[in-house]
């Protein structure tokens, strides 16, 4: 049986699965990019307190695309925080303010996110779910990118 934009629903039914847990993450990662923009402190304030504006606003966009698609697979985003809690496999970060030490953490979470996408991406590839994989597979560029540079920062 295939779902209204024929994909088999035994395959949707597992993407939208792991859709939701990456939900789940981008929106933990949302959150603590949130708090290293507010919270930044040290000679990088102006230039890290931007590049963290700039990548929490890509977050949200991720979100909303990513719970998109999940409803063209016929499923039901997962849109409380609660559950994004109960779901995801990243963890809140609270009270960090240096420079480094934010930098570290946004890269230990796009590294998490980049593994899980790529993990998203090979089963989309499987089912030939072409929707899934071009939608993900532009996220991982854009983070390999982000990765090289905040990498290139601490050094």
């Amino acid at each position: 049986m295939e779902n209204q934009i024929g994909i088999q629903k035994d395959y949707a039914d597992k993407m939208i699965n792991m859709l939701n847990n990456y939900l789940s993450n981008v929106q933990v990662f949302y959150m603590n990019v949130r708090g290293y923009h507010w919270n930044i402190k040290g000679k990088q304030f102006f230039m890290l307190h931007e590049k963290f504006e700039e990548l929490y606003d890509t977050l949200n966009d991720m979100a909303d695309e990513i719970a998109e698609r999940v409803l063209m697979l016929d499923g039901k985003p997962v849109h409380a925080f609660s559950e994004y809690l109960k779901v995801a496999t990243l963890k809140e970060k609270v009270n960090i303010s240096s420079a480094d030490e934010t930098v570290k953490e946004v890269l230990n979470d796009m590294n998490h996110l980049l593994k899980e996408e790529r993990e998203i991406v090979s089963a989309a590839s499987e089912a030939e779910d072409n929707g899934t994989v071009d939608l993900i597979s532009g996220y991982i560029d854009s983070q390999e990118k982000l990765v090289w540079m905040y990498n290139s920062l601490l050094k």
